[in-house]
């Protein structure tokens, strides 16, 4: 059974969807040597080549505007937050709090204060699995994930389970790439207390269909926390629509800064949380008799937060919002196609992720060729390719490889980017015979 997955968005569409005319006139008008403009880190030379770079699931270049935005706040607004009466301390709590707000508008959150600023996917992921799971999962209970998971939505369910005697159960994975619905729905079960799941895989490129996953979960009365640091640089997600109890994102894979990332939680589930870390901001009062905490997202946020990190993420947000999301999608699903296709013609090339809905996304393997010989070869041609196991070492294990290589596009990548890579795969056969 396959079924369409769920951005969030009405009629949103996806790599492998057929184009409508719509769409693809918008992807014929999009201008992807124009914005490549707005990065300056695309604008060097690698080994005598210009640079083309295809690691975006890794991490995603910069903008300008979010460069000169953090920039800005060292220059001229540096100061803690929350904390202070002078003016550089206000003006920076109004750029991190009208950053909260931005966000929030941006996923449709119901209120800015559904916003927790975490170092990334990775802590907000720990920090439900620590408080959120410490408090509401026992022994004998589940935790329901699936085969596709990054190490960040594993290992905290794991420490989880093993400190609370639960149980870990995986939903497993089809050799196309897509999660196996009947077997996913089975497992979902009266003792399950939490599905983890992520909305779209950052090896394979396959989205999930997360509407019905949060329905199928929500009708036996189990909450779900969605994965979505591969989601959120391809297109908005709107967590009402979703209808999702938690959504974890990273700014760097976005186009912001490093070192930042949102939680989101319906705030009824952030309210109930008790504190992850102790230390400033996160308190209300505090007494060698007892101390007593803030209100959500405060009591969640303990010490000076990443102010920087927070308003370049609000820029960068910004900008997504100026390209369009929906040129995105489009230009990105017509990109992807044509680098699948142009790959598969090659012959001796293997894709691993062929799922029907899926993002711009292609791990592939040469045959005979390890994917590090692959990775370095295309490097000294100045294509900048991942290569290993992507953090999802099960998923490797279950397709029975070591790891593949890895291209990822953004919408700043062009056709041209594409035949580089392909010329490059060229040249790795050439090399090894195949």
């Amino acid at each position: 059974m396959t079924l369409a997955p769920a951005w969030g968005v009405p009629n949103r569409p996806h790599a492998g969807d057929a184009m409508d005319t719509t769409a693809q006139k918008v992807a014929a008008k999009f201008d992807a040597a124009t914005y490549r403009e707005d990065f300056p880190a695309l604008n060097q030379v690698v080994h005598d080549h210009e640079l083309v770079y295809l690691d975006n699931a890794a991490t995603t270049q910069k903008p300008r505007s979010v460069i000169d935005r953090i920039v800005r706040y060292y220059e001229l607004e540096n100061s803690n937050v929350h904390r202070g009466v002078h003016f550089l301390s206000q003006a920076a709590t109004d750029a991190y709090e009208g950053a909260r707000a931005r966000i929030a508008r941006y996923i449709n959150a119901r209120e800015p204060r559904e916003i927790v600023f975490t170092r990334g996917t990775t802590e907000s992921v720990n920090l439900v699995a620590h408080s959120f799971g410490l408090a509401n999962i026992s022994g004998g209970d589940e935790v329901l994930i699936s085969a596709m998971e990054h190490h960040s939505n594993i290992v905290p369910w794991q420490l989880l389970c093993e400190r609370v005697d639960a149980r870990l159960v995986v939903a497993p994975v089809a050799d196309s790439g897509e999660l196996v619905y009947e077997e996913f729905e089975n497992l979902l079960g009266e003792r399950t207390r939490l599905v983890a799941i992520c909305h779209t895989s950052n090896a394979l490129g396959t989205v999930n269909p997360v509407r019905q996953i949060i329905r199928d979960a929500h009708a036996l009365g189990v909450p779900v926390l969605v994965d979505g640091a591969q989601a959120l640089p391809h297109g908005p997600v709107d967590v009402q629509a979703l209808d999702c109890d938690f959504l974890c994102f990273s700014g760097h894979k976005m186009f912001g800064p490093t070192g930042i990332g949102v939680l989101y939680g319906k705030f009824d589930r952030l309210d109930a949380l008790p504190p992850y870390q102790g230390g400033g901001d996160m308190i209300e009062t505090v007494s060698f008799d007892g101390t007593t905490f803030n209100e959500v997202p405060h009591r969640l946020e303990a010490g000076t937060p990443n102010i920087a990190g927070v308003v370049g993420l609000a820029a960068a947000v910004d900008y997504l919002d100026s390209v369009g999301p929906d040129a995105i999608v489009a230009y990105e699903r017509e990109l992807t196609a044509y680098a699948t296709s142009q790959l598969t013609a090659e012959g001796g090339v293997r894709i691993y992720g062929t799922a029907p809905h899926k993002t711009s996304v292609i791990s592939f393997l040469v045959d005979g060729v390890h994917p590090y010989d692959a990775g370095t070869i295309l490097d000294r041609l100045g294509v900048a390719v991942r290569t290993g196991h992507h953090c999802t070492q099960p998923l490797m294990q279950r397709f029975g490889i070591p790891g593949t290589v890895r291209a990822s596009f953004a919408f700043y990548n062009t056709f041209d980017d594409v035949d580089a890579l392909v010329a490059g795969v060229r040249k790795v056969k050439q090399m090894f015979g195949v």
